[in-house]
């Protein structure tokens, strides 16, 4: 007599595959194909001229080299910030764990004001650095500032149940085997922490690569200096000029992907070397 087949509460890998299919295809995938179809019209020469035009290429260097800088230190601070909240216990911890979340609540809109506000020249914090002559806002520091804003909350919750899950007793044996502080933050606390790190610090950047309504508030939009990408769809748009808002819509596209595909790749291989945090 064959053993009765334990019965799930989900759905088989049919219909549960099916129903993913399905959604990607629809809410990502289909979308995405529109887009690859409409470029396709100026071909792959003429996308890559139009992503090539000085003031387009430059809003691209902008929002990439920016975005990614800002996933790097937020990939620092993260780590910190997720550190104090699971490791310590003080006065006003939960207010500051649901105040890690104000950016995933707030409008971008209101974020971006309240951005230029305070780091304007006259503003609250702008105002401390005029008299050495460093100007936050309308630069790209300002958007800098305004991408580490948006994407600290997604590095903090990513590594966040990662280190609670974690075992404070291997960091006590090593500190008994004679391991220095470094040292076991390198050997010990670190490793198993990577491929949460790189997952939050992809998820920031992907976040900092699309924002809009948070940067064009704090940016000053100035061609060459301080003008992001999506901003640039927006004008190529307004002016009419859909071949270029499509050239430079799938050349953040194909950029994005690659960067995020190598980030995710390098999060399997320390996956598999480091295994997961028990």
């Amino acid at each position: 007599m064959r053993p009765s087949r334990r019965r799930s509460v989900i759905p088989g890998f049919g219909i549960s595959a099916g129903i993913t299919l399905t959604m990607l295809g629809l809410i990502v995938m289909l979308p995405l194909a529109a887009l690859v179809l409409r470029a396709g019209a100026a071909g792959p020469d003429g996308v890559l001229r139009l992503a090539l035009e000085p003031r387009i290429f430059a809003a691209l260097k902008t929002s990439f080299g920016l975005s990614l800088a800002a996933a790097a230190l937020n990939g620092i601070f993260g780590v910190i910030v997720a550190w104090v909240l699971v490791r310590y216990s003080f006065p006003g911890r939960r207010l500051l764990d649901a105040a890690v979340d104000l950016p995933f609540a707030l409008p971008t809109a209101v974020a971006g004001i309240a951005l230029a506000a305070l780091h304007a020249p006259n503003g609250w914090i702008g105002s401390l650095f005029v008299p050495y002559g460093i100007k936050i806002a309308y630069t790209p520091l300002g958007i800098f500032i305004a991408l580490v804003f948006v994407g600290l909350p997604f590095v903090v919750r990513t590594v966040q149940p990662v280190l609670a899950e974690a075992e404070q007793e291997i960091e006590e044996a090593a500190a008994t085997l004679g391991a220095g502080r470094v040292r076991t933050i390198f050997t010990v606390l670190l490793p198993p922490l990577i491929p949460a790190i790189l997952t939050g610090v992809a998820m920031s950047f992907a976040r900092g690569v699309g924002e809009y309504g948070s940067v064009i508030f704090i940016a000053g939009n100035i061609p060459f200096v301080s003008e992001i990408a999506p901003l640039l769809i927006v004008v190529k748009l307004e002016e009419h000029d859909d071949a270029g808002a499509t050239a430079i819509a799938l050349t953040m596209l194909a950029v994005s992907f690659l960067i995020l595909l190598a980030l995710n790749a390098l999060g399997s291989w320390t996956r598999r070397r480091y295994g997961h945090v028990r």
